[in-house]
């Protein structure tokens, strides 16, 4: 009787696992969005990259290179109402910050609350 029960309940959790569906997400600013920074001082060029990577789960990675180097990097939720974006990063030395998507630009844009270029798409 125990094997019985035991092979009902696995059958039942199959059936019920597989019948679940994941919605998809088909944001637009799903992708890689980066923002590029150059300066020459008397040693040379340096160079500052920053790139937003942005996932269907709602989560995303930022990292930052100097020269071409990972300097650092952290994970961030991300969340859309309205139009806007908001980016909640999960370390405290980034701050958090809100977007707005300006598609009709090429290459399109992301853009803070007083309009400056926050990010452009790779």
């Amino acid at each position: 009787m125990k094997k019985l029960f035991s092979l009902l309940s696995i059958i039942g959790i199959i059936a019920i696992s597989n019948c679940t569906r994941v919605p998809e997400n088909n944001d637009p600013i799903l992708g890689i969005w980066a923002k590029t920074e150059s300066s020459i001082d008397g040693k040379g060029t340096d160079s500052t990259r920053e790139e937003w990577i942005f996932n269907d789960v709602y989560l995303g990675r930022y990292q930052s290179y100097s020269n071409s180097k990972l300097v650092f990097y952290t994970d961030f939720k991300w969340s859309e109402e309205n139009g806007t974006y908001s980016i909640i990063y999960g370390d405290p030395q980034v701050e958090d910050i809100t977007v707005s998507l300006e598609q009709s630009n090429d290459p399109e844009i992301l853009a803070l609350e007083n309009g400056s270029v926050f990010a452009t798409r790779e």
